[in-house]
């Protein structure tokens, strides 16, 4: 291949907006053609999905999803597997890389620029950091806020990943702008320019900017990141990754390439993070579930997925980031579609999970957080499912959620 291909890595805290900003942008690249590579945590990886539905690309053609882990520790190996195979199967013009709310940059931007097949086929554009400005704001106030909530003894704050985000940006997206007056605006942006005093910030609403404000910017240089504190973690971490006596098991986790990759701790290891998936083939019951949304308790800081409401045939997206908590018609189960419609929708998706009931309806929702108690959540999204007499009547149920692919419910208020 004569040129590399330029690349932008996407990096930000669980919820400030990430695959809100990848969908619009992909809605309008103008003349571009994006290739995405989505990284979520857990099992489902929901962005991908959401991804795929908001644009001409899917999960097996143009969105490549890398899921159960994160892209700069134990998925390195996918990554650079997957990036290599795009570029060979070359279709496209420009990459997108969108890591995990809870990815360091420093060591994907790493495998970009080192010494590597990944690196003699691609060239970084841009770090861009996209910031819910409410909880940045809030985890450095000095109120004894979110910088102090922990999981483990010894686990280090959400908002020291916020700091290795931050400082290795190039780009700064200041986003949920609407939630936050101007003199908190100006202290955000006080705050990115102490961090990186020479990223671009952009204060933006549900993640709109201009894709010419992060595309084709040339604004990656990887000699002066070299002096920053994330990227000397980085390159720390990756001269421990070869440190020991050669048999590639020192640390206890080595990869198909003999390249360890355990210097770099795992971030749920290191912030306390963790997540779980709540699946169920019953419907919830409208009313209750939404109570148990506003009821989430502050240690689940992201919620997300697709939710089955009884008497309900929408696919209900579920995204919740801190306090704010919405419910978006995402179209119908297919199974409640006429059957010539139906089975034409099912031929073209032969990998989709079919329950002979109840077809494609289910509930697939993932919660992330610091702390919480999984048991007795799980117990009270139980107790929100509807009854066997519930089903038998849930037309007549009242239903708070959206009904109509396109509309948006606000369950809980910031």
């Amino acid at each position: 291949m004569s040129e590399s291909i330029p690349v932008t890595l996407l990096s930000g805290s669980l919820g400030a907006g990430k695959t809100t900003l990848l969908n619009h942008l992909l809605a309008d690249a103008g003349e571009r053609d994006l290739a995405v590579l989505v990284n979520d945590m857990g099992e489902v990886n929901v962005d991908a999905e959401l991804v795929a539905e908001g644009s001409d690309l899917d999960v097996s053609g143009g969105v490549t999803e890398l899921s159960n882990g994160c892209i700069c520790c134990e998925l390195q190996d996918d990554l650079e597997t997957a990036v290599v195979r795009l570029a060979r199967n070359r279709e496209f013009d420009h990459l997108v890389v969108e890591a995990s709310g809870i990815s360091e940059p420093g060591p994907v931007a790493r495998l970009f620029t080192t010494e590597s097949r990944v690196a003699a086929l691609y060239e970084v554009d841009a770090l861009v950091t996209v910031l819910d400005t409410p909880q940045f704001l809030d985890a450095f106030a000095g109120d004894g806020g979110e910088p102090e909530r922990r999981g483990e003894e010894g686990d280090r704050p959400l908002s020291d990943l916020l700091v290795g985000q931050v400082e290795l940006a190039n780009v700064v997206l200041l986003n949920k702008a609407d939630r936050c007056s101007d003199a908190e605006l100006d202290e955000a942006e006080e705050l990115v320019g102490a961090l990186r005093p020479d990223a671009e910030t952009i204060r933006t609403e549900f993640s709109r900017v201009d894709p010419d404000r992060l595309f084709d910017r040339d604004l990656f240089d990887v000699e002066r990141m070299r002096d920053l504190p994330g990227w000397k973690r980085a390159l720390e971490e990756a001269e421990t990754d070869h440190e020991g006596d050669g048999d590639g098991h020192e640390h206890g986790h080595d990869d198909h390439d003999g390249h360890d990759h355990a210097g770099h701790s795992h971030p749920d290891e290191v912030y306390g993070v963790t997540s779980f998936v709540y699946r169920e083939r019953r419907p919830f019951h409208p009313e209750r579930f939404a109570q148990a949304l506003r009821d989430l308790p502050p240690d689940v800081v992201r919620s997300k997925g697709t939710a089955w409401i009884a008497g309900n045939e929408t696919r209900v997206g579920i995204g919740h980031a801190g306090p704010s908590i919405r419910a978006e018609g995402q179209g119908p189960w297919i199974a409640s579609l006429p059957e010539v419609e139906r089975d034409l929708y099912r031929s073209n998706r032969p990998d989709l999970e079919w329950h002979e009931e109840h077809g494609d309806r289910r509930t697939e929702l993932v919660f992330i957080g610091t702390d919480y108690d999984e048991g007795a959540l799980r117990e009270r999204l139980d107790d929100a499912l509807v009854t066997d007499g519930e089903w038998d009547e849930s037309d007549a149920l009242s239903d708070p959620f959206p009904d109509e692919q396109g509309e948006t419910t606000v369950v809980r208020e910031p």
